[in-house]
């Protein structure tokens, strides 16, 4: 005896319903690592277009965090995305090796480079580096990642080391590298000079004093019993001071008061504010200068008549442009040695550059007797000391403000002048700047924010006092003249490729030079070599050269740089630099840049605070799709929150992703392609309908990705899958795949376009979601073993698609009102299912026409049992009105409920065979299932 269930053509498919990613999503990843899936890709895509997008390297050190992870997986959408778009997109991962952190860490597992040869030291750096690689690596493929994991580029490498040297010589051959003493980014926690990139900045509250300075020579303007009231927001570089600035243009009084017998000049702007700070009473201006009149001018250093060390030291009086009145006196104490504004004044009035601290912060001898020996910050007090006991000292006040911080080690570092190899931006900004114009920027902003940089940034100091690190192939005469010729750089790049760069550690200066080497500053052949390294960000910087241009399938410049913000400072920047320096343009096409990850508050991630996110933890609990799909949803463009609960919200959206596949599948499984499509001509209005907006959704999808655009793709997405898809379509079809014949034309209609949608949305969403695209795609009846080595399709249109659609936008406005009526209706208990349901449509003649023009069951589309369509005149009372016109009233279906399509209908049990069904599923049984007849047919 047959059951109603037996007739039905319920969807089944072995395609699980939980994914459980962890397990599953290794087990593929090594599957696809086996049988080479992304040789395969790159194999296929010979002779297309190339699309390069050039991994900016991550530093090797440590496991990779949640920043690492959106950065990368950002990198593999865009890269699959182009692979399966008609493009050639190779993508080689690095890695950014040199450095202070892995010095760092090696110092704090007991090893003390000062107590080691360099080359051993050096060892252990390349050692821990390439374990910090392997388990980058592995956390990187672990997300799903594709690319050349077994022949990536390192920093450390030989043939990279070479083309850097090659880079540097392009500086030389140009005049722009320069030696010179002036005020740099020091680290005395580093020991080394930094790059403004290696910096970042934080609040700090400083002891700032206001202090006098007696004028030693007035030039006949002002009496020596005058003082200039100076400024400093570091009493710690007095030592060094050299000089007063004034701003020409300024009005200056010199005024006494009833609370101090000395005369006093300040700005005049300033008098009141001052007068009310310091407490002064009865304030008599005496006479008005402008500080153009102050020019040459001399007073005695602030602590000669209380230190004989400083008994004949004056300072001179100078004018600068960086003098303000905003806060200070309009005097600004100046130390030529300590900072850049100080520097540039002072070179232009010829005065010493004076900085007496050594490399780890503390003051030398040349500071005096008193302040030898004492830390920089130790020093304040001292110098407040010596300002009170010189009676000078008029106010210490503390202030709080911005700092700059070694982005490394997390202390303040001081400005210190010391000797330095340059890089003259001044010479090729221009060109600099004209490369920025030639590129595309993803937001547009970047641009600006990386021309403002650039145009704005002083000489880049790329020497550093290190030694895990490429050296600068300098070498010097015996005279101490620099050689840095074509010849000489050119055998130190062949060096470097056949040794490596600890040739130049190992090797004298004499045998690092071409055979045969001479120089008329060295008349003995006496060579030496400089011992410091190069600039990290001069490393990463030279990528262009060492990775695009040393690799003949890729292309320099490339199409695209993907990094955070943060590196429109960083490697943006240098990069920029060398490849103009190099060949005359910028190294990329365009650049992608992306916020920083941030806590569910919107705080900075700390280990120290407990809120940082490890993607290899949820990969281990929840998937790598998991991740992707969060990265997805992300707004990269500014700063992007991310919380476990953030994450959660993923698996719920991945969950009802995963469903609408094994719908679409469960509903396919016997469906074959090759003898069940439906041409669209022959489709159902209803098909015919989804296979437009599909289409459309392709389309909508491919042009957000062409942008980069993954927050718009991921609400596109959501949005078809949710409404078009599980809240229409795959709702009505179930009446349709559920209960017409097996081989019918109204069911091979709709399983056509889902086959097709499902297709389409598994090569669609392999960028984003590979596990699980592939896991979907063993369960599909195509021809490629991987859905990887597929192609994205192109959308299509179809004649009349307009005219459709027209007609569908009108019917689901109407369907919406509909489904609101019904779902009060169910609210107030009236009914269960919707199918309980019967509804009376009152409509305008143009809505009767859009019903006319249906061609398709209506109240199925409504998803009610029966509905009556009525001119909306004759509208009761009792019914809903929207639009100002239209209405409908929902009430009770009369009849029995469908044992097989669950509708109620007043013609169940019409036909005596069967009468638990209407008199549609007796009919179709009787066609479909004869047996039923002469066997029997039990009920339930």
């Amino acid at each position: 005896m047959m059951k109603v269930k037996d007739t039905l053509n319920l969807g089944k498919t072995k395609f699980p319903m939980r994914g459980h990613l962890p397990e599953r999503e290794g087990q593929r990843e090594k599957l696809w690592e086996e049988n080479k899936v992304y040789e395969q890709r790159q194999k296929l895509n010979e002779g297309k277009p190339t699309f390069v997008l050039h991994d900016g390297p991550p530093y090797a050190n440590g496991p990779i965090h949640i920043g690492h992870a959106m950065n990368k997986i950002s990198k593999d959408f865009i890269v699959r995305y182009k692979s399966m778009t008609g493009y050639r997109a190779p993508y080689v991962p690095g890695w950014d090796t040199h450095g202070l952190p892995i010095e760092q860490q090696l110092t704090k597992e007991g090893y003390d480079r000062k107590k080691m040869s360099t080359t051993d030291f050096r060892d252990l750096c390349l050692e821990y580096a390439k374990k910090q690689i392997d388990i980058q690596r592995k956390g990187f493929k672990r997300l799903g990642v594709s690319g050349e994991w077994d022949n990536p580029y390192v920093t450390y490498a030989h043939e990279y080391e070479a083309a850097q040297i090659k880079v540097f010589g392009a500086f030389a051959e140009k005049g722009l590298l320069y030696r010179g003493k002036k005020p740099v980014y020091w680290s005395w926690s580093s020991e080394s000079a930094l790059a403004e990139a290696e910096v970042d900045y934080k609040d700090i509250t400083s002891q700032t004093a206001f202090y006098g300075e007696r004028v030693k020579d007035g030039k006949g303007v002002l009496d020596n019993d005058t003082y200039f009231l100076v400024w400093t927001t570091t009493p710690w570089t007095i030592p060094a001071s050299e000089g007063i600035v004034v701003g020409a243009d300024f009005d200056y009084s010199l005024f006494t008061h009833d609370d101090d017998p000395k005369k006093y000049v300040v700005a005049s702007d300033l008098v009141e504010k001052l007068s009310e700070k310091f407490g002064w009473h009865n304030v008599q201006t005496l006479k008005t200068y402008k500080g153009a009149e102050f020019e040459y001018m001399t007073a005695e250093h602030a602590f000669s008549s209380v230190d004989p060390f400083y008994k004949d030291r004056e300072v001179l009086v100078m004018l600068g442009d960086f003098v303000t009145t905003s806060d200070g006196t309009g005097l600004v104490h100046t130390a030529p040695g300590y900072g850049d504004d100080d520097y540039q004044v002072g070179i232009k009035y010829g005065l010493p550059v004076f900085a007496p601290v050594n490399d780890q912060g503390y003051q030398t001898e040349e500071a005096g007797p008193d302040f030898a020996g004492a830390f920089y910050q130790d020093s304040e007090a001292i110098a407040l000391k010596k300002l009170e006991d010189a009676d000078l000292l008029v106010l210490q006040e503390d202030v709080t403000h911005s700092y700059p911080f070694d982005w490394r080690t997390k202390k303040p570092i001081i400005f210190r002048a010391t000797d330095q190899w340059f890089v003259s931006i001044d010479k090729m900004r221009d060109d600099i700047l004209k490369a920025v114009d030639e590129v595309t920027y993803y937001p547009a902003w970047g641009k600006t924010r990386l021309r403002n940089m650039l145009r704005d940034r002083g000489d880049w100091v790329i020497s550093r006092q290190r030694v895990w690190g490429v050296p600068l192939p300098i070498f010097y005469a015996e005279d101490g003249t620099p050689i840095m010729t074509k010849e000489t750089i050119d055998h130190v790049s062949d060096l470097f490729r056949q040794y490596g760069s600890n040739v130049w550690f190992d090797r004298d200066a004499k045998d690092l030079l071409p055979e045969g080497f001479t120089s008329e500053h060295s008349p003995n052949g006496k060579f030496t070599k400089e011992t410091d390294i190069m600039d990290v960000w001069f490393d990463s910087g030279s990528s262009h050269q060492g990775v695009l241009a040393e690799r003949d399938y890729l292309t320099y410049p490339s199409d695209m740089y993907l990094e955070g913000s943060d590196q429109y400072r960083g490697w943006f920047n240098s990069s920029l630099i060398t490849s103009v320096v190099v060949s005359g343009h910028a190294p990329y096409k365009s650049v992608l840049s992306q916020g920083f990850t941030l806590d569910g508050e919107g705080k900075k991630m700390s280990k120290s605070v407990g809120n940082v996110i490890d993607p290899n933890e949820v990969v281990e609990k929840m998937g790598a799709e998991i991740i992707r799909l969060w990265v997805m949803s992300a707004d990269t463009s500014a700063d992007v929150r991310v919380s476990m609960g953030t994450l959660q919200q993923m698996s719920e959206a991945y969950r009802k992703l995963r469903n609408t596949f094994r719908f679409l599948l469960a509903n396919t499984s016997d469906f074959d392609p090759k003898t069940n499509r439906v041409d669209y001509a022959d489709l159902s209005s209803v098909d015919q309908y989804m296979a437009v907006k599909f289409n459309r959704f392709l389309k909508q999808m491919r042009e957000h990705m062409d942008q980069y655009d993954f927050l718009d793709s991921y609400k596109l997405l959501i949005n078809f899958v949710n409404n078009d898809l599980s809240a229409f379509y795959m709702n009505v079809a179930k009446d349709v795949l559920y209960i017409d014949g097996e081989d019918s034309q109204t069911r091979r209609s709709m399983q056509t376009v889902f086959y097709d949608t499902l297709v389409g949305m598994t090569k669609l969403l392999t960028p984003f979601l590979p596990h699980t695209t592939e896991e979907v795609w063993e369960y599909l009846p195509e021809p490629e073993e991987y859905v990887q080595l597929t192609e994205i399709p192109e959308a299509v249109s179809f004649d009349h698609e307009d005219e459709l659609l027209a007609t569908w936008d009108a019917f689901m406005e109407l369907r919406s009102h509909v489904l609101k009526v019904l779902e009060e209706a169910r609210d107030a208990k009236l009914i269960g299912r919707s199918l309980e349901a019967e509804a009376d449509l009152y409509v305008t003649p143009s809505q009767q026409t859009t019903l006319d023009n249906l061609n398709a069951d209506a109240a199925l589309m409504f998803g009610v049992s029966n509905l009556r369509v009525h001119s909306v005149d004759e509208t009761p009372a009792d019914a809903e009105v929207f639009n100002d016109k239209a209405a409908v009233k929902v009430s009770v279906a009369q009849g029995q409920t469908c044992e097989r399509c669950r509708m109620v209908k007043e013609d169940v049990g019409s036909d005596p065979d069967f009468p638990q069904l209407c008199a549609r599923c007796a009919q179709l049984v009787r066609e479909n299932y004869p047996e039923a007849v002469t066997e029997g047919f039990e009920s339930k």
